[in-house]
């Protein structure tokens, strides 16, 4: 249970750190914006990725239980911790210095995590089906997100 302890610690501490660029600049640059008409309230993003990061840690330790985590599966795992903390901080933190050039930056870099998350479903459900089921939200959520970003990069 220590290990499970860990893993759900390390995705909220990435959830933490996530955080700041978002709660810094949502009432800044952000908040006058133009948004997708499909954008959903800021408290449901809040509510979802609390439970997705906890889906990322049991993910992790599901495999990490298998003895499975090395190898790809743990470049997999570690670069969409990376990738995810990366986003909010090209998003949110460098739109005031690089404009919608930071918008269409945060586009590639969530890109790039669907496509991590995706190999990573591919990788960790083999190994223990629940762990690569877990992912499945999150993929679902970060492919939703990317729509978001999308319509920003071309409106602002």
């Amino acid at each position: 249970m220590l290990a499970l302890a860990g893993f759900l610690s390390l995705s909220f501490v990435v959830c933490m750190l996530a955080s700041v660029p978002i709660i810094l600049h949502s009432n800044g640059w952000f908040a006058g914006s133009t948004k997708a008409p499909w954008m959903p309230a800021g408290w449901m993003f809040r509510t979802v990725w609390i439970g997705l990061y906890a889906c990322i840690g049991l993910s992790g330790w599901l495999v990490w239980r298998k003895g499975a985590l090395a190898g790809r599966l743990l470049r997999s795992y570690g670069l969409q911790l990376l990738l995810n903390l990366a986003w909010p901080f090209m998003f949110f933190a460098m739109y005031p210095m690089l404009g919608s050039l930071a918008l269409w930056l945060a586009f590639a870099v969530i890109c790039a995590l669907a496509g991590v998350l995706a190999l990573l479903v591919m990788d960790a459900g083999p190994v223990q089906t629940w762990a690569g089921l877990l992912v499945l939200p999150y993929l679902s959520w970060v492919v939703f997100s990317a729509s978001l970003n999308l319509y920003s990069a071309l409106h602002n």
